[in-house]
């Protein structure tokens, strides 16, 4: 008998074919390579979010592309590395639910064994809107009914008033294909005209997509002239996938060279601009300002939340031990790991 150890020994032996990506943070692809290491512990989890993995598995079979969706939030232990007894019991409950055939019809017993799964984790709306127009580009399917709308929307063909009719999935569908020449040119054109309620779920959309640098111009433009906070968030929001870019690195230092900042600032950067700190002066840079935000809690919460990332930890720990960091900055480390946990 097959022994199944890992989800994907499971996805494999349901001769299922399959992809995963992490929906903690932003929607990333994570390679089925990389994935066997995370599940076997030779890597820590790349993109934690509070404790967790949250991992979509999207399988299907060869000769019926509709795929089945699974959405599993596994905690991880203080490296970051995966919690293999939840693992293993997210892996017992399915085997109990439904075999090793995982597209057979759930029967209603079995529907009640899936639902019971502690593991399960409902995304964000827009989240499964750009991961459901991802999909459909990986299986080259067309784009949902709401794209060709959307399409004539951001071309300015119905006038930027009427977005009411224009719905998530069809900004995902757009940006999906920011990687068109057409699409480009229509959302380059079209940003400083978008309405703040097309701009944020556009946005949302976009920060899951590496930008041309045409559009990463036009974006980091435009944070600029912009005086409306909500505005510039969407667009920091936008760039996410592009962080390291030079352009959004000093996008990022100049905004946090600025005389005064919202949370949000802190928030969106830390949260979905991460990238942009991965050299230890621009990470300085952003402790400092932060810990001088006069915000106890906040700095806290973010700096317990970059640590985990292990793109960023070493720096993090250089920059604890930098000679030139603040007193203010020294003291809150300090404080930070002297509290009771």
């Amino acid at each position: 008998m097959t022994t199944i150890d890992t989800i994907s020994d499971l996805l494999t032996l349901s001769k299922s074919q399959y992809r995963i990506y992490d929906l903690g943070r932003k929607i990333d692809k994570i390679s089925k390579e990389q994935f066997n290491k995370i599940e076997s512990n030779q890597v820590p989890y790349p993109y934690p979010s509070q404790g967790h993995a949250h991992i979509a598995i999207a399988f299907w079979q060869k000769e019926n592309k509709h795929p089945y969706l699974w959405f599993v939030k596994l905690p991880l232990d203080e490296r970051g590395l995966l919690n293999q007894g939840a693992r293993n019991h997210f892996i017992a409950i399915i085997i109990e639910a439904l075999g090793t055939d995982l597209t057979v019809d759930p029967t209603e017993k079995q529907e009640e064994l899936l639902k019971a799964n502690p593991y399960n984790f409902t995304p964000a709306q827009y989240k499964l809107a750009s991961l459901n127009s991802l999909l459909k580009i990986t299986l080259n399917q067309a784009a949902s009914q709401y794209y060709q709308q959307c399409f004539e929307y951001m071309k300015g063909d119905i006038g930027w008033n009427n977005w009411p009719q224009i719905g998530i999935q069809g900004l995902s569908d757009f940006a999906c294909r920011l990687n068109d020449s057409e699409h480009q040119t229509i959302m380059i054109n079209a940003l400083a005209h978008l309405p703040i309620e097309v701009l944020n779920p556009l946005c949302c959309a976009v920060e899951n997509i590496e930008l041309p640098v045409s559009l990463v111009k036009q974006i980091t433009d435009l944070y600029r002239v912009t005086e409306n906070s909500d505005m510039q968030q969407a667009f920091l929001r936008a760039l996410a996938s592009t962080s390291e870019h030079p352009m959004v690195i000093a996008l990022v230092q100049e905004i946090l060279n600025q005389p005064s900042l919202l949370d949000e600032h802190f928030i969106v950067i830390s949260g979905r601009n991460w990238l942009s700190l991965q050299k230890q002066e621009h990470m300085m840079n952003f402790l400092e300002n932060l810990v001088h935000h006069n915000n106890t809690a906040l700095f806290d919460a973010i700096f317990k939340d970059l640590v985990t990332l292990p793109t960023l930890r070493m720096i993090i720990f250089a920059c604890m031990r930098d000679e030139k960091r603040s007193p203010a900055l020294a003291k809150a480390i300090g404080s930070l790991f002297n509290s009771p946990q």
